[in-house]
């Protein structure tokens, strides 16, 4: 596991108390406040997150329905459901896969299966089923929870996969093709078996599986410990501090995402604030809810952001927006024109941005204060307990302030490694425990981080990670495409498209419409390729790898 390592009394003396920046080992350090983490080696992040104090009032409320759960209800529901798992044979280290969108149940689900000491994986509603499959196929799965819509996308790949339906729907159509094992709401609502069997779960235990493209572009398994969420909870409320539970948050990302599983399903329950899910995205819901519950912060991306400045005046005719104060950014760094262009629209609203990864448990850096992110393009400073490297990419060398290298992180939040894959671990993590993030920075002399680039080959499409290998895979398998590369073209709403150039076989004469429906039925909708152009080669190094930085300069030269 990757441990925190601290600037022993030598170094101490030659950091920089103005950049963090430590000459004798070319370490960055974080500038803030360490967080406390729990003595106890034998603890679950389940345990840990229900001590935290909560004043007992709601915890969760569903936008739609208005249904809600109270701290109270939420820890009672959870120790019932936990018993159900254990009573249907769940067992530490049993992996369960959560297919749903966002909900209330959503924490529920998560938290009471890591307090057995068994493993979570989500995936995204919008895969498809080769997609899942997939997954499903990497992770072997012992349980699913999933809600009747999406059921069928579990058909091909279930093999037997006892299932747990969440949501009142109890007979979708084929119900015979699938074991289903139980309902979520009668789960919930059994008496606890208080003579159930209890693993001892300690903190260095695997809670999370999240799939991620990693540095590489192949979809891998990002292993995250309870102690990795228990940093994670503490970097939140350091963040935030006690006085959060009195503050309303609207749950607008995917919950199965980092970001959106670290703010709300554990994070903010930990704070004890009060969560408002919106099951999926729709601006004029996200207005509504938080005009109707008086919603105070409002986790986003930048295009959510930037729709919120593009229709401002429209909106503020139609919607009371009056009760938000703070808006939390993350995915991008935001550009000095979208700030300057949502604080005179919102004077009132404070902006606060986020960086990390699946791999460093959505922690990384950040802005905790309007005048931290009006040092504009910047991704903020290192999270508390976390430090950082810059590292010159062909020389290996750590280099010092306002020199550009890629970002290596350690601390607390950083993954175990990837599962089953000792070879992507390995050209990740170093041995002694830094997270090479595959991003191009540079830090500032008050230690700001700035992303230049980046190394890896993710499309950033509206938040979601896109990887050009999967999309390049599947165009090669179309009969009239000899060759093939991908990759990311600015758009000013999504903030990067996946562009496909294309080389076609002798003799074909395959058009862009037909190259773009040819993924768009293969793979979920944030993955589809938005442009497509022909060329007769596709450039590439002598050892064959795609030169696509020479093929972004081509696709946007006529910008």
């Amino acid at each position: 596991m990757a441990q925190s390592f601290s600037c022993s009394q030598t170094d101490q003396m030659s950091i920089d108390p103005r950049s963090g920046f430590c000459k004798s080992n070319s370490t960055f350090y974080s500038k803030r406040k360490p967080i406390p983490l729990p003595a106890n080696h034998a603890l679950d992040i389940t345990t840990f997150i229900s001590s935290r104090p909560h004043s007992g009032k709601v915890a969760f409320i569903d936008a739609a329905t208005g249904r809600y759960l109270t701290f109270t209800e939420f820890w009672k529901a959870l120790d019932s459901l936990s018993s159900s798992l254990s009573d249907i044979g769940i067992r530490k280290g049993d992996v369960v896969l959560l297919l749903a969108p966002n909900s209330i149940y959503f924490p529920l689900i998560c938290l009471s299966v890591l307090s057995l000491g068994a493993i979570i994986t989500t995936t995204n509603p919008l895969n498809t089923s080769r997609e899942i499959g997939k997954q499903i196929s990497d992770s072997k799965p012992k349980l699913a929870f999933t809600v009747s819509p999406l059921l069928p996308k579990l058909a091909d790949s279930s093999n037997n996969l006892p299932v747990i339906l969440i949501g009142q729907e109890q007979n979708p159509a084929n119900l015979e093709k699938f074991r289903i094992v139980g309902t979520l709401e009668e789960m919930m609502n059994k008496v606890p078996n208080e003579t159930r069997v209890k693993d001892r779960v300690t903190q260095d235990d695997t809670a999370t599986l999240l799939y991620s493209s990693g540095t590489t572009g192949a979809s891998k398994g990002v292993v995250s410990s309870h102690r990795n969420f228990m940093a994670l909870v503490q970097t939140i409320i350091s963040r935030f501090g006690t006085t959060a539970r009195d503050e309303t948050f609207i749950a607008t990302v995917p919950m199965f995402h980092i970001y959106g599983l670290a703010a709300f399903a554990m994070g903010l329950l930990g704070m004890g604030s009060t969560v408002v899910v919106l099951s999926k995205f729709d601006m004029e819901d996200l207005l509504l809810t938080v005009e109707k519950y008086k919603a105070t912060y409002l986790p986003l991306v930048p295009p959510i952001l930037i729709g919120l400045v593009n229709k401002s005046d429209a909106i503020k005719r139609k919607y009371d927006l009056s009760s938000l104060r703070t808006v939390l950014c993350g995915g991008a760094p935001l550009s000095k024109e979208v700030i300057e262009g949502f604080l005179e629209k919102y004077p009132n609203v404070t902006i606060m941005q986020g960086y990390g990864l699946t791999e460093s448990t959505g922690s990384g850096a950040s802005t905790d204060t309007m005048d931290e992110s009006l040092r504009y393009g910047t991704a903020g400073m290192l999270s508390p307990s976390t430090e950082a490297k810059i590292v010159d990419p062909d020389s290996g060398e750590p280099l010092p302030v306002n020199q550009t290298g890629e970002l290596w992180l350690r601390g607390p939040t950083i993954m175990k490694g990837y599962f089953s894959n000792e070879e992507a671990t390995a050209s990740t993590l170093s041995s002694e425990g830094w997270l090479r993030t595959g991003d191009l920075c540079y830090i500032d002399d008050d230690g700001f981080i700035f992303v230049v680039d980046r190394l890896k080959e993710l499309i950033k499409y509206k938040g979601y990670q896109v990887a050009p290998a999967e999309l390049e895979a599947l165009l090669l398998t179309h009969p009239d495409i000899a060759d093939a590369a991908v990759i990311p073209f600015p758009d000013k709403e999504a903030g990067q498209v996946p562009m496909a150039y294309v080389v076609r076989k002798s003799g074909t004469n395959i058009s862009q419409p037909a190259v773009m429906d040819f993924i768009a039925n293969q793979v979920a909708p944030y993955k589809r390729v938005r442009r497509v152009a022909f060329i007769n080669a596709i450039p590439k190094n002598p050892s064959g790898k795609i030169l696509r930085k020479d093929l972004i300069k081509l696709a946007t030269s006529k910008l």
